[in-house]
């Protein structure tokens, strides 16, 4: 079995020599494209094509195949985390009011729509063949309105052509037939999507976009499920991913960090752009760092055996998702919303910030320092690498020129040019400058003509360059760093058994101690989070919390139609929902200030109130609060001020609320210092469940209540006796 993917070096073939065989592929690129792009052999002259590969850089030469792969993971990564996720290209569905139905054709269940104004008002983006659904706006809302689902027929400057749908609305407007529209004088209005149904534009995008799971990269860096499993004592389904990646990598030794990884191919860039020319700092290749990623990996299992995840602080894909999180995206999101919507930075961001340039500026003491020896992630594969059923072969044709181990990326080459099988990742580059094609890649049992081993000595042990004490000490260091790592961190961190205050929660997270230990910290939630509402925590909660999403409805609230965050969970710290399950499910609870709470005060205001009903929850009734009695004990009419109240039954704690008041009445009017209503998490505000249905809980809590007498309706000081 071969397994050569470079591009050997282009030399005079010799007559008792035989040729290598051209492939398939090369044969078929000979026949179908122009000469002028290959090297002729027999001159040794370079075509278009390899001219160019120079150009690029001698690695590009060498090994086009894994730099194409490489660069096209990169450009995936990218495409996944700022368009795939990104959810400001979301829109929600059009509606046209003001439509009367001029013509109906019972027979063909047709009917022609004219503008109410006579004015053209053509709606700019129906066409031919649109499904659309039509409202008979003379009903209202309440009750059960007229809908009906059609289909256009066609569109001109001021009438609409529409014909009944053969499939029924799946709402309120299912039992609606065209007889009972027939008998409607209108106004009647259009609308892309079901005008009953809950808005899921946010969500709808996402999953428009998602053909490929935007979180396949973090997905596929083994340490971060395997870590989350061990450290929550559960099972992640990402381990399933995990267990796929390394299965391939027995076939190809560490291809995730030759190929594929994305913070690799964004440290080969910073070597090329700033590395090469700063190198002051450089260190040899046999210092006691040389191993650091094994005890770093040790050091990770082992806290996370005590219950505390590190991996997400170091991981690869966790760390430039990080990154890039609070370097670029911030300016994405100025850029296209407004400069206004980006969030202010803390304590937090400036940590992040400060490992992720200093994991690049690692490789001022070497090309890629950090894949070489720290990455833990890389410790996971090279430790698979054991189980690998192809190898980096030399032949005794070797003339001990040096040159695979100086384009070696990852330090895998022996000093006697043979192979440290497990630091090789298969790129092949080392195949592509070999003047004598002595480098093959082939199965390990492979002992036909190779190379003596040892020659020149290489002066390496069987544990490696630092031999056996070395490893003794790195090992002893790994366990005693992952232990002070869990103790510590569980002796400063979230004090679960406290009665303070906790975080607010994405919708759908689990428990809060397991998700502290499945939260991996890699930003993705935040990414697809629309107007911000998910931040990173600071360190209220001390090293556990770090980077963990919280809400923040100071400065915005939930949008009812976005499921995105947990989609996009790599591990299932926040359970990945439908919409419908989504709305059901409670972050925490509306604890409404009466000290501050305006209406408390005499002032007129429903800020709340309305919000919430726009948003579809009706978790805020109006009671009167201030009214005046007579002599007899009789109210006074007239007199009192309608007031909030809540209806904690109905309310999910989405924010909207709090984001409303602190906008006009803290920002804008300057009439509070803090909103008058704030979202509670803790006890028995929120629903925190690793399995399970919101909405037979919701049906559950509406059955007791029936059963207790209960209205499920509390006044605004009910929260604040606990």
């Amino acid at each position: 079995m071969r397994a050569d993917w470079f591009l050997p070096v282009l030399r005079t073939p010799k007559p008792d020599v035989p040729e290598r065989p051209v492939g398939f592929l090369a044969r078929t690129a000979l026949r179908i494209l122009p000469k002028s792009l290959f090297s002729d052999r027999a001159t040794k002259k370079r075509g278009i094509l390899r001219r160019v590969l120079r150009w690029l850089g001698p690695v590009w030469l060498a090994a086009p195949h894994r730099r194409i792969v490489q660069s096209l993971c990169f450009v995936a990564f990218l495409y996944f985390f700022f368009v795939t996720i990104w959810p400001y290209d979301a829109t929600p569905s059009q509606s046209w009011t003001g439509w009367i139905p001029a013509e109906f054709d019972v027979d063909k269940n047709a009917v022609v729509l004219v503008s109410e104004s006579g004015e053209s008002t053509q709606p700019p983006s129906l066409e031919p063949g649109q499904s659309v659904f039509v409202r008979d706006d003379s009903v209202g809302m309440s009750g059960d309105p007229l809908i009906a689902r059609f289909v256009v027929s066609s569109v001109a400057a001021t009438e609409v052509h529409l014909k009944i749908d053969a499939v029924p609305a799946p709402a309120a407007g299912a039992g609606t037939t065209f007889e009972e529209l027939s008998l409607s004088p209108g106004p009647w209005s259009i609308h892309e999507s079901d005008p009953s149904a809950w808005p899921s534009h946010y969500a709808d995008n996402l999953s428009r976009k998602e053909a490929v799971t935007a979180e396949l990269f973090l997905v596929i860096d083994p340490l971060v499920s395997l870590s989350t499993g061990i450290a929550s004592r559960s099972w992640v389904w990402s381990l399933a991913c995990a267990g796929i990646i390394l299965a391939a990598c027995v076939f190809v030794p560490r291809g995730f960090c030759g190929y594929f990884c994305p913070l690799g191919t964004l440290i080969d860039v910073f070597d090329w752009a700033i590395g090469k020319r700063v190198t002051r700092f450089r260190v040899s290749g046999d210092g006691w760092w040389v191993h650091i990623k094994y005890y770093l990996l040790l050091g990770i299992v082992v806290a996370a055996f005590g219950g505390v995840l590190l991996s997400g602080i170091v991981s690869a894909i966790p760390v430039i998702t990080r990154g890039l999180l609070f370097t670029l995206s911030p300016l994405q999101t100025g850029a296209a919303t407004g400069w206004h919507q980006v969030p202010p930075m803390s304590l937090g961001h400036v940590v992040s910030l400060v490992l992720f340039f200093a994991v690049l500026g690692l490789g001022l003491l070497r090309p890629r320092f950090w894949c070489k020896y720290v990455c833990p992630s890389g410790a996971v594969f090279s430790l698979g690498n054991l189980f690998r059923t192809t190898e980096r072969k030399v032949e005794s044709s070797c003339i001990n020129c040096n040159k695979c181990i100086e384009i070696c990326p990852f330090d895998a080459i022996k000093p006697d040019f043979t192979t440290r099988t497990s630091d090789c990742t298969f790129c092949q580059s080392c195949g592509g400058v070999c003047p004598t094609h002595a480098i093959k890649f082939t199965d390990r049992w492979e002992v036909h003509g190779l190379k003596v081993e040892n020659d020149p000595p290489t002066h390496e042990t069987s544990l490696g360059r630092r031999g056996f004490l070395s490893a003794s000490v790195g090992t002893a260091s790994g366990i005693l760093g992952g232990l002070l790592a869990s103790s510590g961190t569980k002796a400063f961190g979230a004090n679960l058994d406290g009665d303070g205050p906790r975080p607010v929660r994405p919708p759908g997270s689990v428990p809060e101690k397991e998700f502290l230990q499945m939260c991996i910290r890699c930003g993705e939630c935040f990414q697809s989070c629309p107007s911000d509402v998910l931040q990173p925590l600071g360190f209220q909660q001390g090293l556990e919390g770090l980077w963990t999403p919280q809400v923040v409805a100071d400065w915005a609230g939930c949008a009812s139609s976005c499921n995105a965050c947990g989609q996009v969970c790599p591990t299932g710290a926040i359970r990945a929902l439908p919409l419908e399950e989504k709305r059901h499910a409670r972050m925490g609870l509306a604890w409404i200030n009466e000290s501050t709470c305006l209406p408390f005060h005499g002032e007129a205001c429903q800020l709340c109130v309305d919000e919430c009903t726009a948003a579809g929850y009706d978790a805020l009734e109006f009671i009167t609060v201030g009214t005046e009695v007579d002599s007899l004990g009789l109210p006074i009419e007239g007199t009192g001020t309608l007031a909030p109240l809540l209806v904690p039954d109905k309310c999910v704690g989405c924010g909207l609320c709090q984001t409303r008041c602190y906008g006009i009445n803290v920002t804008s009017k300057g009439l509070l210092e803090e909103s008058a209503i704030i979202i509670k998490a803790g006890n028995d505000h929120e629903d925190r469940m690793m399995s399970g249905s919101y909405i037979e809980r919701r049906k559950a809590e509406a059955d007791q209540n029936t059963e207790t007498g209960s209205s499920g309706s509390y006044l605004p000081e009910f929260l604040d006796k606990e």
